[in-house]
């Protein structure tokens, strides 16, 4: 048995007052009380600290099966539980993409076995990712999948996406959209507007991200099936999904670290380092400051690394022959963490705190519904966070193969300092 003592509970909905015992047996929080002793349970002290469901990623790029150079599921696992992750989910473009229910299978089984945090699998809306034919969706379901998306791409054409918002209808797993127009974005390296004007390279506009956005909204308004838009970075789109969202559509969306924290004029400040290079491109300080909005009145449902891992030799290219992608598993909750305190607390930590825990389990499927809350007969995944812990992001002791990391080095404020998943607590492998 664990005790955690004298911690600020929140347990996915609302924050105590008070400080609170809480008493894990095997993989179940028991007991909730103001005050519990429990004779030969080991001890944890949680004063000054809040005590969360296990914080959950829907947006995350493992890289196996086919690169796990970059990254594979024992190392995602671990980098994951060392970032405060209890649960994270696969995106499936791999090397084979992941688009059968054998495949899906095969994520789900060695993913629920790890020794970090959970890692669910998602699968490919077409066949091989290629956008051509709908892939299984149903035995994927069946086989475990979280989400189904073509992740890296957008659905290739309003038929295809229309169909598979059918088949999803009633199979309770959601499509995930990659919002792109591309052939506004073929070939764009920096946000269309200040970075592309400087530099000269190819912007990408916000209209791409806008354009799929309303075709997505669309298309769930016709065939009645919830679609979630990931990476959203752009006002334009996040005011399409507000309004989608009052109109009363089943339309969700993310955001992540990267873009509530960076803009544009780090691209221009780092005179063009490839690690500031993502897709969607940092945009903005517009953008980002509606991005903070957005969080603030109900619009965003979920925060996301959309962790990227790549090989040193990879990304350490000029900016223009670079890959797209941030490696943040293991430091993004803190990035986050340290951006809200530095903004002046802009959102009720309350909200902020959902984003990471209720509000993504509510978008996975039904059997995993129980994640993303504390109470008593709740399993045991939980995220010990510190709001007044300071350190440095030290990419050398990372977990993840991946160190392409922008924030390397930083100092910031507001981290995690424990996770467990199903009731065992996770020790950091250095």
């Amino acid at each position: 048995m664990i005790l955690i003592r004298g911690v600020t509970l929140f347990d996915g909905v609302k924050i105590t007052e008070k400080p609170l015992d809480i008493l894990i047996d095997g993989e179940k929080v028991v007991k909730i009380a103001p005050s519990l002793a429990v004779e030969g349970a080991e001890e944890i002290d949680g004063t000054g600290k809040i005590l969360c469901p296990g914080f959950i990623d829907i947006h995350v790029h493992v890289r196996e099966p086919g690169f796990e150079w970059r990254e594979d599921l024992e190392s995602c696992s671990m980098a994951a539980a060392a970032g405060g992750y209890s649960t994270v989910v696969a995106m499936p473009n791999t090397e084979p993409a992941i688009d059968s229910a054998p495949l899906v299978d095969f994520v789900a089984r060695k993913g629920a076995s790890l020794k970090g945090a959970r890692i669910l699998p998602s699968g490919c809306v077409t066949r091989e990712r290629k956008g051509h034919l709908i892939a299984e969706l149903g035995k994927m379901t069946a086989a475990g999948a979280a989400f189904f998306t073509d992740d890296g791409s957008p659905v290739s054409t309003s038929q295809i996406l229309k169909t598979a918002l059918y088949y999803t209808r009633d199979l309770g797993v959601r499509i995930m959209e990659h919002p792109e127009e591309t052939s506004l974005t073929s070939g764009g390296q920096v946000n269309e507007g200040l970075a592309s004007s400087v530099s000269g390279l190819k912007g990408v506009p916000a209209s791409a991200e806008y354009i799929d956005v309303v075709r997505g909204i669309a298309l769930s308004r016709d065939t009645g099936s919830p679609i979630h838009f990931t990476h959203v970075s752009t006002a334009l789109a996040m005011d399409a999904i507000r309004r989608a969202k009052k109109e009363g559509l089943r339309v969700s969306c993310d955001v992540t670290a990267h873009h509530l924290s960076l803009d544009e004029n780090h691209v221009l400040v780092s005179k063009f380092d490839a690690l500031y290079k993502v897709n969607p491109p940092l945009r903005s300080k517009a953008d980002v400051k509606a991005l903070w909005e957005a969080l603030g009145d109900g619009t965003v449902d979920a925060l996301i690394t959309d962790h990227a891992p790549w090989h040193n030799d990879e990304k350490d290219l000029p900016f223009q022959e670079a890959p797209f992608g941030i490696a943040s598993l293991e430091c993004s909750v803190a990035v986050i963490m340290d951006t809200w305190l530095k903004l002046g607390r802009p959102v009720s930590l309350e909200r902020m705190l959902q984003l990471f825990t209720s509000g993504p389990a509510s978008l996975l499927p039904a059997r995993w519904g129980h994640l993303g809350r504390i109470e008593e007969g709740a399993l045991a995944d939980l995220t010990l966070l510190d709001l007044e812990e300071s350190r440095d992001v030290d990419i050398s002791s990372w977990n993840s193969k991946g160190k392409n990391c922008p924030w390397k080095g930083e100092i910031l404020t507001g981290w995690p300092v424990m996770s467990m998943i199903r009731g065992s607590v996770f020790k950091k492998e250095i």
